[in-house]
């Protein structure tokens, strides 16, 4: 396969294109508000789609920054394109994408948002599939883009990485979790014959419900492998997506509600199993996100949050938060055991991606619970029969980093969880340095210690110069920490990343022979984890303290 590169960001695996496709098969929904800088781009993906999209309808939510007239004056020279103007905005993007639906001419209709990109071949790939396994639904890869870093993250990237068609959604609960609109193809007779839309007005998360509705009817579902949309993820906009605009407690009331009326139109459907499958998504996935965010939120947000949230857990059975992940289920137990916010740290770290259960670790019969005056919350999986293997334990690495003048010191502890460790024996350690971004990775083997009564200790050392030489040239790197721990007494490395702590998270500016200078920087990522920056030279260290000022403004 070729790669995309729209606009010189990274590049990703695209769908390929089908000449052998029929012609005019599609209408391309592309909804924006005061969007005027990015909808060119995205209408313009739309039409390069080439002939299997007959048309696109561009929806104008009532912009006052001139978004119609870049659209007027594209489709004055662009037959395909077709420009719906709304003249009262409807405050969310339900009613725009059903005005779109209604104006659509064409047997499929896919949707875009303006900020977004369709990458070349992926309407073909998504026709495909849909023609050749009579599917009302085809589904492909999407790829949220961080820009300008254009950093890559596949989004449910499980579901796609083989084609496959599901005569059920039903018997494959796994569809449930991608509750996007943006990376199918719908066939219009479906959706119209099925009175499936949008959610009308300001509702936010309309996507959950969109896509209870359409799992709801029981349509056959082909996936692809290919990457059929580019959502870009900008968190420097002046006004945020939804999905980064999370700092208001009415933003987590919204997606609560969305996901309740959800889980309602799945069992209104007697669809069980993906009401169920929407509730474990819930708890894995919405609950561990904003969890990790609860400690850099205000006193008034977090105990407005933890009521809402306390009132949807409420509603659950044991089998749905059985069905869970440990993290997310153990979480939940918190959560419905406390009556006001408490532990939000050590509830953050247990959140974040891979977990890790920060100590205290305290036992009541036995049994490791959360803490001893919450005896109710007990941690299965941990011990006792049915334990987790030792490779799937959140056991917390702490690290702390020192750059110096000739090379770079890491620290590292490793804590035991209710004596698991310790039966199997850690006896080393490996650290990766790895390229986010992908391209290079760096491996550093050292022994492991005991320190005291359940903790272990490695110290290892690794040149700076020689690690800026493994990037990208003479831009700005970033370093994620990752280690494998090693046990004497078998079994698979328990692989993990590490936690930032200590004194030792200091810029530190190094001379260099290649550079003239490096910039070495430390530093806890968003959940904890220890990442370090590389800025080779002058012009790289600068664009680090331009950042620095940006954000303090």
């Amino acid at each position: 396969m070729a790669n995309v590169n729209d606009g010189g960001t990274s590049a990703v695996t695209p769908a390929v294109g089908a000449p052998d496709l029929p012609a005019a098969r599609i209408s391309v929904i592309v909804i924006g508000y005061d969007d005027a800088r990015h909808i060119e781009a995205a209408v313009r993906s739309a039409l390069a789609q080439g002939p299997v999209v007959a048309e696109v309808v561009a929806v104008d939510d009532a912009s006052t920054d001139g978004t119609g007239a870049v659209l007027d004056r594209l489709a004055a020279t662009e037959p395909r394109l077709r420009v719906v103007h709304r003249t009262v905005n409807s405050g969310g993007c339900g009613t725009p994408r059903n005005d779109g639906l209604r104006a659509a001419t064409s047997p499929y209709v896919m949707f875009l948002d303006s900020d977004d990109v369709l990458p070349a071949g992926a309407a073909a790939a998504l026709l495909r599939a849909a023609l050749r396994h009579d599917a009302p639904v085809a589904a492909g890869l999407c790829v949220r883009r961080e820009v300008p870093q254009r950093r890559d993250t596949r989004w449910q990237p499980g579901l796609y990485r083989t084609a496959a068609v599901h005569d059920r959604p039903e018997a494959h609960a796994a569809l449930l979790p991608d509750t996007l609109c943006v990376n199918k193809l719908y066939a219009r007779a479906f959706l119209t014959g099925n009175g499936i839309a949008f959610p009308e007005g300001p509702y936010r998360y309309e996507d959950f419900v969109f896509t209870a509705r359409v799992l709801a009817a029981g349509p056959r579902v082909a996936t692809v492998p290919d990457a059929v949309y580019i959502w870009h993820v900008r968190r420097n906009a002046d006004r945020p997506s939804l999905s980064l605009d999370r700092d208001r407690i009415g933003n987590w009331q919204a997606r609560v509600l969305a996901h309740q009326h959800a889980v309602e139109i799945l069992r209104g459907a007697g669809s069980t199993a993906l009401a169920q499958a929407a509730r474990v998504k819930f708890l894995d996935h919405d609950l561990r996100m904003y969890v990790r965010e609860l400690p850099s939120r205000g006193p008034a947000y977090r105990r407005a949050w933890w009521h809402v949230t306390r009132g949807c857990l409420a509603a659950y059975g044991e089998a749905e938060f059985a069905a869970a992940r440990a993290p997310a289920r153990w979480i939940a137990r918190v959560l419905l055991a406390a009556g006001s916010p408490r532990d939000l740290d050590r509830l953050a770290q247990l959140a974040a991606r891979p977990a890790r259960l920060l100590p205290p670790y305290a036992e009541v019969a036995g049994l490791p619970v959360w803490a001893r005056d919450l005896p109710a919350v007990v941690l299965d999986g941990l011990a006792g029969p049915g334990a987790k293997p030792v490779r799937r334990l959140p056991v917390t690495v702490d690290a702390g980093l020192r750059t110096g003048p000739a090379r770079a010191e890491l620290r590292l502890r490793v804590h035991d969880l209710y004596g698991r460790l310790a039966q199997a024996g850690p006896r080393k350690v490996t650290v990766e340095l790895r390229l986010r971004g992908g391209g290079s990775t760096v491996a550093y083997a050292a022994p492991l210690a005991p320190e005291g009564t359940a903790v272990w200790g490695a110290r290892l050392y690794f040149g700076l110069g020689a690690l800026a030489a493994r990037g990208r040239g003479g831009t700005t790197q970033v370093w994620d920490v990752r280690v494998q721990l090693h046990c004497g007494r078998g079994g698979a490395p328990l692989r993990t990343a590490v936690r930032a702590t200590g004194p030792g998270l200091r810029r530190t500016i190094l001379p260099s022979a290649r550079h003239g200078i490096l910039l070495a920087q430390p530093y806890a990522t968003a959940t904890g984890s220890l990442a370090l920056r590389v800025a080779p030279g002058v012009r790289g260290a600068a664009g680090i303290a331009l950042r620095k000022l940006r954000r303090l403004a």
